[in-house]
């Protein structure tokens, strides 16, 4: 093991966070005229009664503030085969989540109105109930009112290091 610093020096810190292996997940919003979606790895379920889960996005992200003002999103627990998918909705200038999904099969869910793209290994239609700011982030713990499909098999898409593991 390699010391590079100590605990609150930032590079050692987020080296030390690249370590810990996270599922990836596709978080979409639909705002009035466009839909939005963004890939995020900080998901975690909270409780199971009420069913409650926890997303964490970065403070001046679009999404983040989209869902400062709304409380409806969707999120789709990616499988290993949508890492291209994973990847289109993580670049950098990206374009509306319709363009993204382009070519790949998808609905709008009921309960949320989001895009919610096949092939996941689950989907869940939620709403936002507390919003902390923390740090450079934003917390967002939602009620799920909606659980659009569950997969019979699969395997997770991993966020590991800074890529994705095969």
């Amino acid at each position: 093991m390699t010391e590079r610093g100590g605990p609150g020096e930032p590079r050692s810190y987020r080296e030390a966070l690249d370590a810990w292996p996270g599922a990836v997940t596709l978080l979409t919003i639909t705002e009035g005229r466009d839909d939005i979606g963004t890939t995020v790895s900080a998901f975690c379920p909270v409780s199971a009664e009420p069913p409650l889960v926890l997303v964490s996005l970065i403070t001046g992200s679009y999404p983040a503030e989209v869902l400062s003002r709304l409380a409806w999103f969707a999120v789709t627990l990616l499988a290993e085969g949508q890492r291209v998918l994973a990847g289109r909705f993580a670049a950098a200038g990206r374009p509306g989540a319709r363009l993204l999904l382009e070519g790949v099969a998808h609905a709008r869910g009921r309960v949320s109105g989001a895009l919610i793209p096949d092939g996941g290994l689950a989907a869940f239609e939620c709403e936002v109930t507390s919003r902390v700011p923390a740090g450079d982030h934003l917390l967002l713990i939602a009620q799920v009112h909606g659980v659009p499909y569950v997969a019979e098999s699969g395997r997770p898409l991993i966020r590991f290091r800074g890529g994705y593991l095969s």
